[in-house]
């Protein structure tokens, strides 16, 4: 595969290091947003939609190659939520740690056979020509407590399913190996191969 600029279109410091872990093994010149693309608003129903509104804004604000990403923590508890308001959870300008409060008090009391959950990201690719979606989820339940002191978001109170840690208590690689965006990023590798 030639060596090709790809644009992240996110301004989450932990998310940056993240991908560009994961994606490593390619000839990528790995840019991050600049500063004069606008903030865009995810208005999506749908994780694909908004990770598609983020990649199709960085396409059009720098011209390059340009992915995006949306992830959502889907309690089967809770019927679904906090889904595609995952980030927003406790509020449009909630911290990690105030989300993850909400989620403990949606969750007191439920025993741990009810707790199962999934995290789920969709990772957008947008170059002008092509428009493409790639998925990748784990399943796993929610810890009664948060654990480790690794990772971002949910990752204390997500324990992935044949695992007895937390994603906070994982090393970058363990969480890199494991992950739903590191599932979902691995498909988009495999595509960005077959570019000519």
């Amino acid at each position: 595969m030639r060596s090709f600029s790809l644009v992240l279109a996110t301004r989450n410091p932990h998310k940056v290091a993240e991908v560009k872990a994961i994606l490593s093994g390619l000839d990528l010149d790995i840019r991050e947003l600049p500063d004069k693309c606008a903030p865009v608003e995810e208005t999506g129903a749908t994780l694909e939609e908004n990770a598609l509104l983020k990649a199709r804004a960085a396409f059009g604000c720098t011209g390059l190659p340009s992915v995006a990403d949306d992830t959502g923590l889907e309690v089967y508890y809770l019927l679904g939520e906090p889904g595609v308001r995952s980030a927003r959870y406790a509020g449009d300008n909630a911290t990690y740690e105030d989300n993850v409060r909400k989620l403990l008090w949606a969750m007191r009391g439920v025993p741990e056979r009810r707790r199962h959950a999934c995290f789920r990201t969709v990772v957008a690719y947008v170059d002008g020509r092509r428009e493409i979606t790639f998925e990748g989820r784990v399943e796993g339940k929610i810890l009664a407590q948060p654990r480790g002191s690794g990772g971002f978001g949910y990752d204390p109170v997500f324990q992935p399913l044949g695992s007895h840690k937390s994603y906070a208590e994982m090393s970058d690689d363990e969480k890199n190996s494991a992950s739903h965006r590191a599932a979902a990023l691995h498909k988009l590798m495999d595509f960005l191969r077959t570019i000519k």
